[in-house]
């Protein structure tokens, strides 16, 4: 592998999807030795490992025995050829990089049991940051095959406390989150999507993650930032598969209920634990999919206690909420819904509200966002609040235009979407004429 994958790049073995007849297999191994025999030397190096990963009790051989040095406990180099595979792999050359990936992957998770203590300093830290890293270069893409190329090694890389450090830290949480979320735009856009098993293994990464919680404040904050819960919500709405529901259930589950005890928020930033992550729950109405998801028949013992859990908890902070929290959660998670927070009479209660407490306007140009945004239900509602903060708020229609509004709406009262046009079109025309009211009283006539 050492010798084969020196200056690798795209071959013609890595455009091979399906069995060749005899002559087309001959011509591929006498026009590229090299990529046969890196495809050759992956597979077999992989199969050594698993069948050492599930060596017999009371057998002294294992992938530590043969890859760690038993003198220094030091790596020994020949993995460094896994290396090279995942970063000189070659544009195409997928089956290279993920049979690389796997390879290494149960290699340095061997090789963290096998360290006392912290990896830090050892022979183990360097090559495990630089798969994490490669992981996560993966992960900032949106294609299906660079989902494809780490979807099946994430898993079994983050049951290490070490590899999910490096993995939170750089905006792992983030990722995943977005590629969870990107599954109901996808229908939309024309992709596929991720497949069902994909989404099981993202979120069961999440969910390992959220083992984290209660241990670590900047953890639960890169929840809080990265889209996590609104990601949940979505996969639970749409339930897929009931080992999907199952694992969202849990982590959703375990950001209700964290705290702070272990490892308060130092300085002056305000902390964030279970209370926050229920607010997000309840303006992304999981209460709905919650309820719903109560009357159907659940054969996993896990799901129904779940479900029992976030049910009482959901309704129990709901009623404590006011209309305007559920709808300033509702707009900060971008999960807009028609409802009664969506109505004239709210906004001639609330319309002040929009303002903020530092007079920044942030839910309104979070509104404005919204609207320009891929959602087409959600921007429908937001054109309308927009149009009722202008028609009840003093000097309303000024503060609007000026944060861009006008601007935003006009471009989707030509929509194809006819509800969103209608709304746009009411918004421009809350927006332009100054007694609103007499207008919609004159159309009535």
């Amino acid at each position: 592998l050492a010798e084969a994958s020196v200056g690798l790049g795209a071959s013609r073995v890595s455009g091979v999807t399906e069995s060749l007849p005899e002559s087309e297999a001959m011509s591929i191994i006498v026009g590229d030795p090299m990529g046969v025999a890196t495809h050759y030397a992956i597979a077999k190096l992989y199969d050594v490992i698993v069948c050492l990963s599930e060596k017999k009790e009371g057998s002294d051989i294992s992938v530590g025995s043969i890859f760690l040095n038993p003198e220094t406990g030091r790596l020994i180099e020949d993995f460094r050829a896994l290396l090279r595979v995942l970063h000189l792999g070659g544009a195409g050359d997928l089956f290279a990089q993920r049979g690389a990936a796997r390879c290494l992957t149960l290699i340095l998770v061997a090789g963290c049991e096998l360290q006392p203590g912290s990896v830090t300093g050892s022979s183990v830290e360097e090559p495990l940051q630089a798969l994490v890293l490669w992981v996560l270069s993966q992960l900032q893409s949106s294609a299906s095959t660079s989902l494809a190329l780490v979807s099946t090694t994430l898993p079994v890389l983050l049951s290490r406390p070490e590899a999910r450090s490096v993995f939170q830290g750089n905006g792992g949480v983030g990722y995943i989150s977005r590629h969870l979320r990107s599954r109901s735009t996808s229908k939309r856009s024309g992709d596929t999507g991720a497949t069902a098993q994909q989404l099981y293994e993202l979120c069961f990464c999440l969910w390992t993650l959220t083992y984290e919680l209660n241990s670590s404040s900047p953890v639960r904050a890169h929840f809080a930032r990265d889209g996590a819960v609104p990601a949940l919500v979505e996969l639970v709405a749409a339930a897929p598969r009931e080992k999907v529901v199952r694992v969202a259930l849990s982590a959703l589950r375990n950001l209700a209920t964290c705290s702070t005890d272990l490892s308060p928020q130092k300085g002056d930033k305000k902390d964030v634990d279970g209370t926050i992550f229920l607010a997000e729950m309840i303006g992304c109405n999981l209460i709905k999919s919650i309820d719903h998801l109560k009357d159907r028949q659940w054969k996993d013992p896990d799901i129904v206690d779940d479900l029992e859990v976030l049910h009482s908890l959901l309704h129990e902070n709901f009623r404590e909420m006011t209309r305007w929290d559920v709808y300033q959660v509702e707009v900060e998670t971008g999960a807009l819904e028609w409802g009664v927070v969506h109505t004239e009479a709210f906004f001639q209660e609330h319309a002040k509200k929009l303002e903020g407490k530092d007079g920044n306007f942030m839910i309104l140009k979070t509104l404005v966002a919204l609207a320009a945004g891929e959602d087409e239900d959600v921007a429908a509602i937001a054109c309308f609040d927009i149009g009722e903060f202008a028609r009840n708020y003093p000097g309303g229609r000024l503060v609007a235009k000026r944060l861009g509004a006008k601007d935003v709406v006009m471009k989707l009262i030509d929509h194809e979407n006819t509800d969103l046009q209608r709304h746009a079109l009411q918004c421009v025309s809350k927006l332009l004429v100054q007694n609103w009211q007499a207008v919609q009283q004159a159309g009535k006539k």
